[in-house]
């Protein structure tokens, strides 16, 4: 049991050993307790490390990121590669300097392709590359992404077709874009560093589709990251909406402001348009602009705005795809979207109900200068800010002893004391046939300044006459007739727009009849009511352009949304009237002639006295019309037509025929008289059952069967004529260019 310092045989340790353990755990102890005392120092010294350590490494960073803002090259592949973090490109990467122009139209009538030519020219002259690209013959996915690193501006002329459809030559276009932009399995970034601008063509009659291609295209390219250079343009074709005047105006004016950005661009340029310019200073944000900034019409591109206020989200947001669920946290954000949704509601009705007040203390004018230069040079005589006349070549004709129109043939008018007027140039309709090309402005109610029918019966009689002397002296104008042609008994109601519009038209229509004028008044059949209140007039007109829902959509193309019910409405409205009704089938090859048994339920729902069926007029290549020669029926095809359709109609027959105008006409049987058609008009009997009328009060009615005249053998259909008067002399035109107006 020595000190050796091992332990003994049974097992018992030595008791220096013992004491250095005990020394060495006392040791270890007392220190523990110290640092658990004192813990809170010792914690506040760590902090204030880490706090010190973030500091220095925020302070460094900054640094290392102006220096590369002020001495990086961006364009290298590095500073690129650096700058692309998390998918999302940041504001000093967009590259200045611009490598060419690439202009894209989707055109259906040739405006837009026009527009893009213009334009194209106006970039050549600031020495760019320039390419003008059909989307139809563009292959998007492919080449889209190429423009992203091509340095190029992309410029997308785009119009807006029937009921808010891209045309043709863009729909593969716009179908991609918009598959694309709304694939979850496509990368939000993927257009990222494509820099585009969009100029959409449309017509604000159409509120609910005003644009509407245009604006998505601009939506689906934001939304795939590509960046505006400017915010979006419009052009309308709305003349008495549209801001500059017309289509042509707004797109010179947007033009200017495009080729002033263009070249702020080439000159190189730190940030990225936000879409917000005004007045030629880029006001950017540094992030995409929003489409609430833009002026939007209608309804359903104010929920495409608020939809685009959700779509801006952070590159983790996107890279992770959207999610039903909402966190607490962003509560407080979508709430604050709805009170500024709901204060901007506010805003805009308050100013519509401004706009409102001052609309009715002055309303515009419904002839624009840019719409007056047009009409005058299409041959209009304007009367007052809202009416016009014009000469009918058939008036010409007859002057010369050549014949008349077809209401000759039909009704027995002197073609050359007839007055083609119209108190309202606007109409509801922008029909594929028009012979107007479109010029004249369209609505769906009257909301410009009115005259009074007075003025406007006086004008139009002076201006009337005045055309009618010119012809004094004219070789081959017959001085009878030009004597008889300075005294007005009949106006065509017909020349252009939707003369039942006008709100004082039953005292325009009393004037013409107190001044032995007869009345042959055209309607759209878009106004039902309007119809009935209608007083009587020599002859009523409705425009029955198709027989079924799509087709009358597709030629017609009308503003009303419930166009369909106001067709119908307006026919049962005819059937209403006691004088002479008629309908009026205008035949379009490849639209409407199949459609002879449902043109036989339109005619038993209105019950017209006659139907006259014509084939349409082709006026040329328009930007109005995609018409062409083969739309035009044959003349045996349009008689074709008629005799099927008076198959389906035992109670009709066929009573004239106008060969020169491509035209039939059926009468009701009660107009065949032991044997005889009375298709023609006695107007002096008009005029005494009229005054007869008017001087009642309306209490003394009378029907179509009191005014009728027996019709001339050689106005028959089938006569040898062919609807051809023999007292004049037929000439046949030789290589000169046709004249198509006429009613």
């Amino acid at each position: 049991m020595g000190g050796t310092g091992k332990p003994c045989l049974w097992g018992i340790c030595d008791i220096p050993d013992l004491d250095v353990s005990m020394d060495t755990w006392s040791y270890f102890h007392t220190c523990l307790v110290s640092i658990w005392l004192h813990r809170f120092y010792i914690y506040s010294a760590v902090a204030f490390g880490i706090s010190l350590w973030i500091v220095i490494q925020f302070t460094t960073t900054r640094t290392n990121r102006k220096g590369e803002k002020s001495h990086g090259n961006p364009s290298s592949p590095e500073g690129t590669a650096d700058k692309l973090g998390n998918g999302c490109a940041l504001p000093q990467a967009q590259e200045v300097h611009v490598a060419g122009v690439k202009i894209f139209y989707g055109s259906q009538t040739g405006t837009a392709k026009r527009f893009a030519k213009t334009l194209a020219e106006a970039v050549t002259s600031l020495n760019l590359p320039v390419e003008v690209i059909n989307m139809g013959d563009y292959d998007p996915e492919d080449g889209l992404v190429e423009e992203t690193s091509s340095r190029s501006i992309c410029v997308f002329l785009v119009a807006t077709y029937t009921e808010g459809q891209p045309p043709e030559s863009a729909a593969w276009f716009c179908k991609w874009l918009e598959e694309a932009a709304n694939d979850f399995r496509v990368g939000k970034s993927f257009l990222q560093g494509l820099r585009y601008a969009v100029f959409g063509l449309g017509n604000s009659a159409y509120v609910d589709h005003y644009n509407t291609v245009g604006r998505r295209m601009d939506r689906w390219l934001w939304m795939l990251s590509a960046s505006r250079i400017m915010t979006r343009a419009e052009g309308d074709c709305n003349v008495t909406q549209s801001k500059h005047g017309s289509i042509e105006a707004d797109f010179e004016a947007w033009k200017t402001k495009f080729l002033t950005r263009l070249q702020v661009l080439c000159k190189g340029e730190k940030k990225p348009c936000s879409g917000k310019c005004k007045k030629g200073k880029c006001k950017s944000s540094g992030k995409q602009s929003k489409e609430s900034s833009d002026h939007e019409h209608g309804t359903s591109e104010h929920e495409n705005t608020e939809a685009e206020e959700l779509f801006e989200t952070s590159s983790e947001e996107e890279a992770g795809g959207t999610d039903s669920v909402i966190d607490v946290e962003d509560l407080g954000n979508i709430m604050g979207h709805m009170r500024k949704a709901k204060q901007r509601e506010q805003e805009l009705e308050e100013a519509a109900a401004g706009a409102g007040r001052k609309e009715e203390a002055e309303r515009r004018e419904m002839i624009t200068p840019a719409l007056r230069e047009a009409l005058t040079k299409q041959g209009y005589k304007l009367i007052g800010s809202h009416s016009g006349v014009k000469l009918c070549r058939w008036t010409k004709s007859m002057l010369r002893g050549r014949g008349g129109c077809y209401k000759h043939t039909f009704y027995g008018i002197e073609s050359h004391r007839c007055m083609e007027a119209t108190p309202s140039l606007a109409c509801a309709n922008k029909c594929v046939f028009c012979w107007r090309h479109h010029t004249n402005p369209v609505g769906t109610e009257w909301r410009w300044k009115m005259d009074q029918p007075e003025v406007i019966l006086q004008e139009a009689i002076e201006k009337h006459q005045n055309m009618i002397k010119q012809f004094k002296g004219v070789s081959g104008v017959k001085a009878a007739r030009l004597e008889e042609a300075l005294a007005v008994k009949h106006c065509a109601l017909s020349l252009v727009g939707e003369p039942i519009m006008y709100p004082h038209i039953n005292r325009f229509v009393r004037l013409l009849h107190q001044h032995g004028i007869s009345t042959f008044l055209v309607t759209n059949a878009q106004f039902p009511e309007e119809i009935r209140r209608l007083e009587p007039v020599t002859q009523l007109y409705v425009s029955v352009d198709a027989s079924t829902k799509e087709s009358l959509r597709r030629i017609d193309r009308p503003l009303f949304k419930d166009f369909w019910q106001r067709f119908l409405d307006s026919l049962k409205a005819l059937a209403e009237k006691q004088q002479r009704t008629v309908y009026r089938l205008t035949l379009v090859k490849a639209w409407n002639v199949d459609e002879v048994k449902a043109y036989a339920d339109l005619i038993s729902l209105g019950k017209p006295d006659f139907i006259e069926v014509k084939g349409v007029t082709y006026c040329g290549e328009s930007s109005a019309s995609s018409l062409t020669m083969a739309n035009v029926p044959w003349h045996g095809e349009v008689v074709s037509f008629v005799q099927e359709l008076a198959r389906l109609l035992p109670e009709y027959g066929i009573a004239c025929e106008h060969e020169h105008s491509n035209c039939l006409l059926m009468a009701h049987s009660k107009f065949q008289v032991d044997g005889e058609w009375r298709t023609w008009i006695d107007y002096g009997r008009f005029q005494e059952l009229v005054g007869e009328y008017e001087r009642s009060g309306g209490s003394r009615t009378f029907t179509a069967a009191e005014y009728t005249a027996r019709t001339p053998p050689w106005a028959l259909f089938g006569a040898r004529e062919r609807g051809f008067d023999p007292s004049d002399v037929r000439f046949q035109r030789k290589n000169k260019a046709r004249d198509i107006s006429g009613c």
